[in-house]
C-alpha cells in the first residue's frame, strides 16, 4: 500500500488527459488531503449515462490517512460527485460560503444533510489540516468565489490553481492582485499545478465587464421575446443580463431549476442582490413580445433543460417567427451535435439566434497564453505540472512554460503517482485510475459488464429465443428481436432463426449449457448472415 514518507506526492485521479471530473490528491508524513471532487457528463460512449465520475479506490483503501477534501469553487466538474462519493469516504470538505451552500443544496436533494461535514472557509483564509498549510487565494473564473489553494508542506510549497482567469472588471468578487500574487511568489513557490484548458489561445480570455455592451446591442436590436441562455453558474453574468434587461426595457423571467438555485445561492451570501425582480412564465406570455427578456438553461444543448423544450414546444414559453434567442456561452467540445439541433429546431420556427462568432456576448473562465504567462512571472515556480486538459492541452502548457522561462514542467495523466520532492520530480508508480457511472440509482464501474453489455445491444441489436422441449425432445421455439435491422422481410428472417434454433436443438444430445450455447450460435449466424450484425442472443429453455 502507498504511503507518503518524508515526501511531497501529487495523484490525479480525474482531470488530467481530460476536461472535467477532476479530482486531485496531495499526500506527505502518512497522509493525504483532496482537491475537487467533480463529475463529467455523459457521451455516446455510454449509452444511457448522464454522469460520469472517478473511480475513488486508490484513496477508498487508504480512507484511515485522508484528512479532508478542499473544494476550489462549485462547478460541476468540480464539487458534482459529492453526494455520491463523499459520505463514504467520511470526511470534512472544506469550500467557501458560496461553493459550501451549492453543496450544501446539493446533500440536501440526496437527503445526506447530516451526512458530510461541510467547514466554511472565508474567502483569502488560512487553515491547517495535518502536515498541510493550507491558503485560499481568490482568482477571477466564471463563478463566484473561486479559490486556487496553496499548500505548504515541509517538502516544498504548491500553487494549485484550480480554474481561472485574469479579469480586470470582474463584476462580481474581488480577486487576487498582480501584487498578491507577486507576494506569494516572493515567499517562494516550488510547484505551480495549473488549469491547461485554453492552453492554444494566444489571446487572453476577456473580462466579464466588457460583455455588457455586445449584450445589450442584441439583446436591443430585437423585435420580438428575447430568450438568453448561458452557463447557470455564471452569476457575474446574470448581474450583466439583469442590467441589460433594465436598459432595454423588457421585464426579466427565469427559466430553469439549475439559475434558480443560483440565484438562491448567491443571495444567501450577500450577492446579487439588486436583481431585478423577475415575472412568472405566464405573465411574461402576457406581456408585449417585445418586452420580456427570458433568461434560461440549456445552451449546451441538454434534452431536458429550458431552451431544448422552448425549441420543442414542450415549454410553458413559446417562441415564434421574429422572436431571437441569444447564446451567451461557448460550445463546450462534445455538444456542438447537440446544440446544432436545437438551432435548427429555432431556425425551423424563424427564430433568429445569435452567438459569441455574431457578437461579443461570451468570454471564457480559464486563461489563454498571456495570462499563463502573467501568472509564470509574479509566482516564479520551479516546475509547472499541467492539469484541467486533454494530453494536447497539457503538453502545450508544459511547452509554454519552458519557452517563458519557467525551470521545469512534468506532464502526468489520470494514476500517475508523481513525487514531487524530494529530488527531481518524477512519476514513481502507475496506479489504478478510472470511471464510474451512474445508471440510474446505481454506480458501476465505467469498463464493467453492464455498459459493455449496453454498448452491444445499442450496436448490434438483441434477439430471444424460447426453445421449447418435452422431456428432451424439441417442440417448438419462439423468436423476438429488437434493433435488428431486419423490416421488410421480418416473418422470412424469423422463420429462418426458428430453423436454426430447431437444428441446433435436435442434434446430438447434450447438457443444458452446450445446447443453449450450439442454439445461440446457430440464430445468431443466421442474423450474421442476413445483416452482417452479430446481436446479442439471449436463450430460454422451456420444459412442458
Amino acid at each position: 500500500m502507498t504511503t507518503p514518507g518524508k515526501e511531497l506526492l501529487f495523484l490525479a485521479l480525474g482531470g488530467s488527459g481530460e476536461i472535467g471530473m477532476n479530482a486531485n490528491l496531495y499526500g506527505c508524513d502518512g497522509k493525504w488531503i483532496m482537491l475537487d471532487l467533480g463529475v463529467t457528463f455523459g457521451s455516446h460512449d455510454y449509452p444511457g449515462i448522464d454522469i460520469v465520475m472517478p473511480d475513488l479506490e486508490f484513496i477508498e483503501d487508504r480512507k484511515k490517512d485522508l484528512l479532508g477534501i478542499i473544494l476550489t469553487h462549485g462547478h460541476e466538474d468540480h464539487i458534482g460527485a459529492i453526494p455520491y462519493l463523499a459520505a463514504d469516504l467520511g470526511v470534512p470538505l472544506y469550500a467557501n460560503r458560496f461553493t459550501a451552500g451549492l453543496i450544501a443544496h446539493k446533500l440536501a436533494e440526496e437527503g445526506l444533510e447530516g451526512e458530510v461535514e461541510i467547514k466554511v472557509i472565508d474567502i483569502d483564509d488560512s487553515f491547517r489540516i495535518g502536515p498541510f498549510g493550507i491558503r485560499m487565494v481568490p482568482l477571477a473564473h466564471s463563478i463566484l468565489e473561486m479559490s486556487a489553494v496553496v499548500i505548504d508542506t515541509p517538502y516544498g510549497r504548491v500553487f494549485h490553481t484550480g480554474d481561472w482567469k485574469l479579469d480586470e472588471e470582474p463584476i462580481l468578487g474581488v480577486p487576487a492582485t498582480a501584487a498578491a500574487l507577486s507576494a506569494i511568489g516572493d515567499e517562494g513557490v516550488d510547484f505551480l499545478v495549473c488549469d491547461s484548458t485554453n492552453a492554444f489561445n494566444a489571446e487572453a480570455s476577456g473580462s466579464e465587464g466588457a460583455l455588457r455592451e455586445g449584450l445589450e446591442q442584441a439583446v436591443g436590436a430585437a423585435k420580438g421575446r428575447v430568450v438568453v441562455t448561458t452557463f447557470a453558474s455564471n452569476a457575474a453574468r446574470l448581474a450583466t443580463l439583469g442590467e441589460v434587461a433594465r436598459a432595454t426595457g423588457r421585464s426579466l423571467c427565469v427559466a430553469g431549476r439549475s439559475l434558480d438555485r443560483i440565484l438562491g445561492v448567491a443571495r444567501s451570501v450577500g450577492y446579487l442582490t439588486d436583481f431585478p425582480p423577475t415575472v412568472d412564465f405566464d405573465e411574461a406570455m402576457r406581456l408585449p413580445r417585445d418586452k420580456v427578456m427570458v433568461v434560461a438553461t440549456g445552451g449546451q444543448g441538454e434534452p431536458r433543460a429550458a431552451l431544448a423544450r422552448m425549441a420543442a414546444d414542450g415549454h410553458q414559453i413559446k417562441l415564434e417567427a421574429g422572436d431571437t434567442v441569444v447564446f451567451s456561452s461557448k460550445q463546450i467540445p462534445g455538444n456542438e451535435v447537440a446544440i446544432g439541433r436545437i438551432m435548427n429546431q429555432l431556425a425551423a420556427k424563424d427564430v433568429l439566434t445569435v452567438t459569441e462568432k455574431q457578437a461579443h456576448i461570451h468570454v471564457s473562465g480559464h486563461p489563454g497564453k498571456p495570462e499563463l504567462a502573467a501568472l509564470y512571472g509574479w509566482l516564479r515556480p520551479r516546475l509547472v505540472v499541467p492539469v484541467h486538459g486533454e494530453i494536447r492541452h497539457m503538453h502545450e502548457q508544459a511547452r509554454f512554460a519552458l519557452e517563458t522561462g519557467v525551470p521545469d514542467t512534468l506532464v502526468q495523466e489520470n494514476g500517475d503517482l508523481v513525487r514531487l520532492a524530494p529530488g527531481a520530480a518524477q512519476i514513481v508508480e502507475r496506479v489504478r485510475s478510472g470511471r464510474l457511472i451512474l445508471d440510474g440509482d446505481v454506480i458501476l464501474p465505467a469498463d464493467g459488464e453492464t455498459m459493455s453489455e449496453r454498448r452491444k445491444l445499442a450496436l448490434n441489436g438483441h434477439v430471444t429465443v424460447a426453445a421449447v422441449f418435452s422431456g428432451k425432445n424439441f417442440v417448438d421455439s419462439a423468436i423476438s428481436y429488437r434493433g435488428v435491422p431486419v423490416e421488410d422481410e421480418r416473418e422470412a428472417f424469423i422463420d429462418e432463426m426458428r430453423e436454426a434454433a430447431e437444428q441446433a436443438a435436435t442434434g446430438p444430445a447434450r447438457d443444458e449449457e452446450k445446447l443453449r450455447e450450439a442454439i445461440r450460435l446457430g440464430v445468431r449466424r443466421i442474423a450474421t448472415d442476413w445483416t452482417g450484425k452479430k446481436p446479442v442472443v439471449d436463450v430460454m429453455l422451456v420444459e412442458i
